[in-house]
């Protein structure tokens, strides 16, 4: 029998900056309670590679969620790069298909044992949840793909959960688009709270803009913590 992992393993601290001396700042202040570090499109394009191993360094898991999304052979080669630098967690855009997140599962772990590495997990994008009128059937599609391909997990909104648990009920699932309660949702048109999120059946719960842009990003940590336990 395994250990429940420590709640702040279970909390994506997401970094949406474009400066990577904010996001230490942020980790830094944070990292008590949150385990990972995500990093997306806008940290990584402005900070590159170096984001990775300077996050590594301060102790959390980092999450590159660059929703690759291209041919096999592109991602494959793309996956054994970020592998060997030693993400923990990297998102490959299920709409590309079962052979394209094959090739990123296989590159990811190739690059990782390369450089004697534990093999990261490959979560399968799902449905966008800004996206608020996907087809059903595209849930059911896109997790089956990442089954098939061999993801260690998916991510998908929370209002999903309940399916993608029946079809994938040992894949870890992700939930972005988290908000506090009476917060605002911003771009997320398909936001939960965090309570609303683990009792769906969530694995890691991705937070941002509720934290970071609080009045008091420490003491909004430690409230959402205290509300978790």
């Amino acid at each position: 029998m395994t250990d429940a992992p420590a709640p702040r393993d279970r909390l994506a601290l997401a970094l949406d900056v474009d400066d990577l001396v904010e996001a230490e700042r942020l980790v830094h202040l944070l990292r008590p309670w949150f385990g990972v570090a995500k990093v997306g499109l806008e940290l990584y394009s402005a900070a590159g590679p170096e984001a990775i191993g300077v996050l590594r360094d301060l102790g959390v898991r980092v999450f590159l969620d660059l929703k690759l999304h291209d041919i096999p052979t592109t991602v494959e080669r793309a996956g054994r790069v970020l592998g060997a630098l030693g993400v923990d967690y990297l998102t490959l855009h299920a709409s590309g298909g079962e052979a394209m997140l094959r090739a990123g599962v296989d590159g990811l772990r190739h690059g990782a044992a390369a450089a004697g590495l534990a093999p990261p997990c490959a979560l399968a994008v799902t449905i966008l949840t800004s996206e608020l009128d996907a087809p059903t059937h595209l849930l059911h599609s896109r997790v089956s793909a990442a089954v098939e391909a061999g993801c260690g997990g998916i991510v998908c909104a929370a209002t999903d959960l309940p399916a993608a648990r029946q079809l994938a009920p040992r894949l870890v699932t992700v939930v972005p688009g988290i908000r506090l309660a009476g917060g605002a949702t911003h771009d997320q048109a398909r936001a939960a709270t965090p309570a609303a999120a683990l009792a769906a059946g969530a694995d890691v719960l991705v937070i941002g803009r509720a934290i970071t842009a609080a009045a008091d990003p420490a003491a909004a940590a430690a409230s959402l913590a205290s509300s978790l336990s």
